[in-house]
């Protein structure tokens, strides 16, 4: 992929991955191949803010979770109505990171 093009990915989606993996993210952006392009510029990632707005409004009931895809800890999060509200609270402070490495997850293994 070219460096216009890096930099474009980067810029418009770099906020939905962790700021430490974004030049592990463009060295392997310059190394995909020309036929891959045009399905990882299309890729779709949870937005970070909206996780949080969800945890924040609904995250008792484990929508949160549910959004980024973990499935497990969504259903614990809706079977204890988030733990009681602690695991609801901490989990205002964790979705963001957690988030941002689901969208790595998806991006390594949509590359791969």
């Amino acid at each position: 992929m070219d460096a216009e093009k890096v930099n474009l990915f980067i810029t418009t989606k770099g906020d939905n991955f962790p700021a430490e993996s974004i030049p592990m993210i463009r060295e392997r952006l310059e190394n995909l191949p020309a036929d891959r392009e045009m399905a990882v510029m299309a890729m779709d990632f949870t937005n970070p803010i909206l996780s949080i707005a969800l945890s924040a409004f609904v995250g008792e009931f484990g929508v949160d979770r549910f959004i980024i895809g973990d499935i497990g800890l969504g259903i614990g999060k809706l079977l204890t109505g988030g733990g009681c509200g602690v695991w609801w609270l901490i989990d205002l402070f964790l979705i963001m990171g957690a988030t941002k490495k689901k969208n790595l997850e998806k991006f390594l293994t949509s590359i791969s």
